[in-house]
């Protein structure tokens, strides 16, 4: 008998898909940020097991117990007071508008401050990453604060944040999460039912709040002029005039976030997002999609609008325009559009601000056939506020994805280059001046190249680098000779993971044996540092002192005259006329009773020029005392758009253009960052580096382009019908009289002399014929910032 052949196959049952989810935590765990210098409240309840994390080290807490009449009760959390909770008084007592929630959370609760026990723990010598544990005895309320005071400028006494872990004693069923607090006292209070639209009037002036509860759920939002609707006339909130008249795919604070009706008039503008991902020019669903891909009859957002509108005598619609937030959908490489869930996050918003009295729909989406509400639906909530609130512009950006979302912020230079611009943009979580009314960026460069400018660099990230093992940490983690870095000299680096790819390029200062301030452009090279100190055991602490130290840069031939004017140093640091090219002086503005500045002779322009340290609570003097002496000698102030045109030509890198985590040193332009034959200790990524320097791909190069049409980062470079390269940065050279740009080639077409195509279009239809020169294009020997 013939045996029957079976195949071979895989035992068991099924497995799950295995998805990683950073940031995302187990149900019935909660994570909360308290920014240093600030404070939080958060509803505990009987059993809840609470962890106070130190997150960078050196940061002292105070916790505060209440119980559900709003009395202060250490006990609730096991403890004792061995504290007045001075410190969270003293930032109360401050006025800092970054405490606003907390101020409306204590009011909520009604939460008795004025003779509240409070517990401090840790001190400004506690290890990075020590945590305390506690268990809540009985449900109330808890505080936590991590005070801190102004930092010197030749200080490292910074106030950093805390993380405070919560795992409920009992587990919250989905769709229960609380919200976040309201950001004033609400107007309307309206939860949307999932898979359910709500319909709801809003004031010319309020604003409104779409939150996204439990995250990962779209909501489509639709709204009418009442003036309209009272005259027979429903016109929508529509998709094609928006988009027409904004010139833009996506909403942002600024400019670009309105949207209009058929008649052009503004209906709403977006003021805050805290999500940043969002398609926001489709259609709600509607009955026909359903139909089309198998599931007739499924409820749809469109049909959910419909029945919501028709009381406000709106006409219904097979499918609905509608701006569709936390909907993740994008356009790869193929020029298709793509879908995947939400990037949103629990108690993520979106703040709309009314331009006129409207009726508005808000849905919870109800597609459970894709992964665009995360494959589980769940609500959404809508509030209001009343226009006599002030809300900021703003969008949150996180550094990893479980790091706190942080909200744009105006630097404390703000308001005084505000005195010459409305026109800010968003730049790493701060508004920077992008141009100024009275000059424009072609008029700003030329003051830059011939006379002097000022502008506004705070956004960059300044970190303290201290304690006995700060100059080990640093030599082992950046590319160059930190042992032979002086006290008051400063050095330009680069910060390589072990692949050799580019982490961050930045500025160290070495202000003591054991004192060190990193300055770079990415907030993350700060926890990159303080992950590899903590892998290596190393006695350092590395804190975050960006909002301790804002800047202003003042750049030009005639810089130097202007601030000699101005800086008072005392006899033991160098004189402003002292301070050599990469090499900083601590002082004041004026006299020995002036505003405590640091000064060192860097910048980002090609020219002679200098950055002015400074603690914000100063900015202002700080830049009237320059603006005052700068008058005489022709300084303007200079935003982002003219700051790129002097940068390009001087062939200074931009993060995202010249270099990434996929191109190192060499390949950026600034192999002279990499010493490998001089530096004899061991750092990340040298190995990978000494493979990369010997066997290079690619090289960054200078480009000359034949003609005056425009070339932008991206574009193709050719030879022939083979692509050999990219442009990272170009522009219209005012000085050079030529159309300029930086692109990265393969290094068997890099030589000085080589013809290349730069490709439009589809990289093949148009052409624009350019040749490799000498980098960088404006003063290659750097003699004018070494004059």
């Amino acid at each position: 008998m013939q045996q029957t052949a079976y195949p071979t196959v895989v035992a068991g049952p099924p497995r799950p898909s295995l998805i990683l989810r950073p940031g995302l935590l187990l149900p019935g765990t909660e994570r909360y940020h308290v920014p240093g210098g600030g404070a939080i409240v958060i509803d505990i309840e009987a059993g809840d097991r609470i962890t106070v994390r130190n997150s960078e080290g050196g940061q002292a807490s105070e916790l505060l117990a209440f119980d559900q009449s709003g009395r202060s009760d250490p006990g609730i959390i096991g403890a004792k007071t061995n504290s007045n909770a001075a410190g969270l008084k003293a930032l109360l007592l401050g006025g800092d508008d970054s405490l606003r929630a907390l101020r409306v959370g204590l009011e909520r609760r009604k939460l008795q401050l004025a003779k509240a026990d409070a517990l401090r723990i840790f001190s400004g010598t506690t290890p990075a990453g020590t945590e305390e544990n506690f268990t809540a005895t009985r449900s109330g309320s808890l505080v936590v604060a991590a005070p801190g005071g102004p930092m010197a400028v030749d200080g490292h006494d910074t106030a950093t944040p805390l993380v405070v872990m919560v795992r409920r004693a009992a587990l919250r069923a989905r769709g229960k999460s609380d919200l976040p607090d309201p950001l004033a006292d609400p107007v309307l209070d309206l939860r949307v039912k999932s898979r359910t639209a709500e319909s709801y009037f809003v004031k010319a002036g309020d604003y409104i709040q779409i939150i996204d509860v439990d995250g990962r759920q779209c909501t489509d939002f639709q709204c009418f002029s009442a003036r309209k609707l009272d005259k027979g006339r429903d016109l929508a909130l529509d998709v094609t005039a928006t988009r027409s008249l904004m010139g833009h795919a996506y909403p942002m604070p600024g400019l670009h976030s309105k949207y209009y009706d058929q008649d052009f008039e503004p209906l709403v503008e977006v003021v805050q997002d805290t999500c940043g991902r969002h398609d926001a020019f489709a259609l709600a669903c509607y009955a026909k999609y359903y139909d089309d891909i198998g599931y007739p009859g499924h409820i749809n957002c469109s049909e959910n609008f419909n029945g919501a509108l028709t009381p406000h005598g709106v006409t219904a619609r097979g499918g609905w325009m509608a701006v569709n937030f936390f909907f993740n959908t994008g356009i790869d490489a193929h020029g298709v559009m793509f879908s995947d869930e939400p990037w949103s996050r629990p108690g993520d918003y979106v703040l709309l601000r009314a331009l006129t009295d409207i009726v508005c729909v808000s849905s919870a989406c109800p597609d459970d056939t894709t992964p665009a509400n995360g494959w589980n639906l769940t609500d959404i909530h809508v509030r209001t506020y009343s226009g006599q609130h002030k809300f900021s512009r703003a969008i949150a950006r996180r550094m990893t994805p479980d790091a706190e979302p942080k909200m744009t912020r105006e630097t404390a230079f703000h308001s005084s280059f505000a005195k010459h611009t409305r026109n800010f943009i968003e730049y790493k979580g701060y508004w920077l001046a992008n141009a100024f009314a009275k000059e424009g960026p072609l008029q700003e460069y030329w003051a830059c190249r011939e006379k002097a400018v000022v502008m506004d660099l705070s956004a960059l990230r300044k970190f303290e680098v201290t304690g006995p093992d700060a100059e080990a940490l640093l030599q082992y983690t950046l590319t160059r000779d930190v042992k032979k870095l002086g006290i008051g000299q400063v050095v330009y680096t680069a910060m390589c993971y072990e692949h050799g790819g580019m982490i961050d390029d930045g500025t160290l200062l070495r202000l003591g044996k054991d004192n060190f301030r990193w300055i770079g452009g990415d907030e993350y090279s700060g926890q990159w540092l303080r992950e590899k100190a903590e892998e290596l055991g190393l006695k350092v602490l590395v804190r975050s002192s960006t909002d301790q130290m804002h800047n202003i840069a003042v750049q030009g031939p005639k810089s130097r005259d202007i601030l000699k004017e101005i800086i008072w140093t005392p006899p033991h640091q160098p004189a402003l006329a002292e301070v050599d090219w990469f090499r900083f002086t601590i002082g004041r503005i004026g006299d020995a009773q002036g505003v405590p500045i640091v000064v060192s002779r860097t910048g980002y322009t090609g020219e002679l020029g200098y950055e002015i340290w400074c603690h914000p609570r100063d900015a202002e003097k700080v830049f009237d005392a320059v603006w005052e002496a700068g008058k005489p000698h022709g300084l303007v102030p200079m935003g982002m758009a003219g700051l790129d045109m002097v940068r390009i030509e001087a062939g200074l890198i931009f993060a995202g253009y010249e270099f990434s985590d996929q191109t190192d040193p060499f390949e950026a332009g600034i192999g002279f960052t990499v010493p490998l034959k001089s530096k004899t200790d061991d750092f990340i990524g040298r190995e990978a580096l000494i493979r990369r320097k010997d066997n290079p791909t690619h090289k960054l190069v200078g480009l000359e382009i034949d003609g005056n049409v425009d070339v932008g980062h991206g574009d193709c470079v050719h030879i022939g019908r083979a692509q050999i390269g990219v442009v990272t940065s170009s522009m219209r050279s005012p000085i050079l009289g030529k159309n300029i740009a930086l692109a990265r080639l393969d290094v068997t077409h890099a030589e000085v002399g080589t013809e290349v195509e730069v490709g439009k279009l589809d990289g093949h239809q148009k052409r624009l014929p350019a040749r490799v020169v000498p980098f960088a294009h404006y003063d290659p020997q750097k003699t004018r910032p070494r004059s």
